[in-house]
């Protein structure tokens, strides 16, 4: 790591280095400087990521173009260059490191504790969908393929169903018919943006409140972070996922599924503050803004499912049925948001 703080050109000498933040994937570490000056120094994981340059290829892209369209410096991530003038670092044990400037006075949010909270997370990803417009979004790798392909998703699902290698379907017959009788409509999103109805964006594709810097004494969003999953995409993945995970009434990992559903005032603030700072969606993007948190959910949901079925080699668990908690919180929310479908589409 010492070597790696030394490869970027710091203003001073380093005085402190701590790990920071709650990432899984990343090690991050917060360097200041004996001038002052603090940093971002993160350890990409290279097993998640196996293709450093072309993940590193997008998020400079990206964090490059951000820069150029944003009022203030501190709007957008800006990386710190090597001493070479690179995006990122590889060091004499094939360790892969990259250094962010600080955004000053910041914080970050694991869960809203307001409406406010999650009306302003909304705003920040709708500004960064804003500011990405007119990005060649095929000019981005895609670091993940087939993240968002739903249909994807349910052949790698019914492979695993098939395999079922450690015996587990015959105890979630309830959870795997759930999924089995929506997968007809499944690929909407996959379709439209195939016939041309749905543009195709640069997308944070895992955009949830975790992932946006707030101002530590406004708490007015500043900017969204984690960009490792920047890839072309449609914004209803990004709105999708923003109302997964933080308008459900459960955490992710709840183990009473019952405790799930959607919280509908969450859900018209986050879409007030996403049509406010994004005015070039499309009126067909606009329509289909619930389809996608229904599907998003449902597949992500499916995604639990399926690695618990082949034995929970994606996700990390900290106990035996994680992954199918997870599921059933997704399952739950699900079945609300289909409840509420009336209200969800007249809120738009």
């Amino acid at each position: 790591m010492e070597q790696a703080v030394f490869a970027f050109r710091i203003s001073g000498k380093p005085v402190t280095c701590e790990r920071y933040g709650f990432g899984h994937i990343n090690k991050t570490y917060r360097i200041v400087t004996n001038w002052g000056y603090m940093y971002e120094l993160q350890k990409i994981n290279r097993h998640v990521f196996p293709d450093i340059p072309a993940l590193m290829e997008n998020v400079g892209a990206v964090t490059r173009y951000a820069a150029q369209r944003v009022r203030h410096p501190m709007e957008a991530l800006r990386l710190v260059p090597t001493l070479e003038g690179k995006d990122w670092y590889q060091d004499e044990n094939g360790e892969c490191w990259r250094m962010y400037h600080h955004v000053e006075n910041s914080i970050c949010f694991q869960r809203p504790s307001s409406l406010t909270d999650f009306y302003e997370s909304a705003k920040a990803f709708g500004s960064f969908q804003e500011m990405m417009a007119g990005f060649p979004a095929e000019q981005l790798h895609e670091t993940i393929p087939n993240f968002h392909n739903t249909p994807v998703r349910y052949q790698q699902f019914h492979a695993a169903l098939q395999a079922d290698k450690l015996n587990r379907a015959q105890g979630v017959k309830k959870e795997i018919d759930f999924f089995l009788s929506r997968e007809a409509g499944a690929s909407l999103l996959v379709d439209l943006q195939a016939a041309g109805k749905l543009p195709l964006l640069v997308t944070h594709n895992d955009a949830m409140l975790n992932n946006v810097l707030f101002d530590r004494t406004s708490r007015k969003a500043v900017c969204v972070v984690d960009l490792d999953t920047v890839m072309p995409g449609l914004s209803l993945y990004d709105f999708g996922d923003s109302i997964r995970f933080g308008a459900n009434k459960a955490a992710e990992d709840e183990q009473d599924a019952a405790k799930a559903g959607l919280d509908l005032d969450m859900y018209r603030a986050y879409l007030r503050g996403y049509l406010e700072t994004c005015p070039s969606l499309t009126q067909e993007e606009v329509k289909h803004l619930p389809d996608g948190a229904r599907i998003i959910t449902l597949e992500c949901g499916l995604r639990f499912l399926t690695d618990y079925l082949q034995g929970d080699v994606y996700f990390a668990t900290a106990r035996p049925e994680h992954n199918l908690d997870r599921c059933r919180t997704q399952i739950g929310l699900v079945q609300d948001m289909e409840n509420q479908w009336d209200a969800m589409a007249a809120s738009v």
